[in-house]
């Protein structure tokens, strides 16, 4: 929450709820974060995991392992609690291998009091990584969920193997919501590359399509790596998005990152360049609704990168603190920040 709305409306927090002098405002946190190659030790022969950072390694693979997996449960605790005395009750969590090391790190130090699940899916990404979802189950009641397959394919016809994107509906404190978790095809290749990740925006856009069949006003988040930062084609021209919320129509969708990532603020680093590929974007239905009671708005969003997470020296200075490089590991996280947003909502 910032300054500007905390002392607007004269908010005190208690619990997981926020006060006004008449009013009374639940809010909830909702995140996105890329795990760096979250792999487990263990040569799966099926999928060129042995090319994970980790099984290159030549010696201390376990210690390393559960390093990390405490680095990014701690991570994962701290985040939007200065407001909501609470970690994200959702969060969509991508380079994962499989649910053993979902697993692992939800029943970890520094998550284990939280009682998250899991949502996850095989993908058929050449290297076994994969998306997922974590939830608090005390907040969010799933009700369904499905994976579906991004196809893609060279100039020569060759498949290319890559992430699902992963649909969950559920109930976020009894309101309907849906959540996409992407992925996209990295920047490798260049200029060609730019296809790739428009066929990913068309897929997204086939999903929600699939969900307002059923759902006509569905209250929906597309949240992810994009590896696109927020003015590209796959956003302006596919996805349509839309940089403020007055320019916001019925079934828009709104991304809040683009007026950040035009203030130079970023999540990643690619190759020398600043980049905000780590994204949470909204349909309107959280920008526009006119609901007064049990209905959440987005309130607020931002990047979650305390000094912590910023490596302090080496080639990477000023980047994410990442867990491997040179074929080392770091003592780091990830080498990307997470990104999150505010739901509130006014409560009888």
């Amino acid at each position: 929450m910032n300054r500007f709305i905390f002392v607007y409306l004269s908010i005190m927090l208690l619990g997981n709820s926020i006060y006004s002098q008449d009013k009374q405002y639940k809010i909830r946190t909702i995140a996105f974060y890329n795990l760096e190659n979250l792999f487990d030790t263990i040569d799966n022969p099926a999928k060129n995991d042995e090319a994970s950072p980790i099984m290159e390694l030549k010696t201390n693979k376990a210690k390393v392992y559960w390093d990390k997996i405490d680095n990014l449960g701690e991570v994962i605790s701290k985040i939007g609690t200065k407001k909501t005395n609470n970690s994200p009750v959702i969060m969509g969590v991508v380079e994962v291998e499989n649910d053993t090391v979902l697993k692992d790190l939800i029943n970890g130090e520094y998550l284990k009091d939280r009682k998250y699940n899991i949502i996850h899916y095989d993908s058929p990404d050449k290297r076994g990584i994969d998306v997922a979802l974590l939830y608090q189950g005390e907040y969010f009641k799933p009700v369904y969920h499905k994976n579906y397959e991004l196809k893609i394919y060279t100039t020569d016809g060759k498949r290319i193997y890559t992430r699902d994107q992963l649909l969950v509906s559920g109930y976020l404190d009894g309101e309907m919501i849906h959540i996409i978790v992407n992925h996209w095809p990295s920047k490798r290749g260049g200029t060609s590359s730019i296809a790739f990740r428009k066929k990913a925006a068309e897929l997204n856009l086939k999903i929600m399509k699939d969900v307002r069949k059923k759902e006509p006003n569905a209250k929906i988040i597309t949240m992810g790596d994009f590896n696109d930062d927020p003015i590209e084609p796959s956003f302006k021209k596919i996805l349509k998005t839309k940089k403020k919320k007055k320019n916001v129509k019925e079934n828009d969708l709104f991304n809040p990152f683009e007026s950040m990532y035009n203030k130079g603020l970023n999540t990643a680093g690619y190759r020398d360049n600043i980049n905000l590929f780590d994204q949470l974007i909204v349909s309107s239905q959280f920008v526009t609704t006119t609901k007064e009671y049990d209905s959440y708005k987005l309130f607020h969003a931002n990047i979650y990168n305390p000094k912590f997470l910023i490596a302090r020296n080496g080639r990477f200075k000023g980047y994410p603190f990442r867990s491997f490089a040179s074929g080392k590991y770091t003592g780091g996280y990830s080498d990307h920040f997470p990104t999150y947003i505010y739901l509130i909502k006014e409560i009888k």
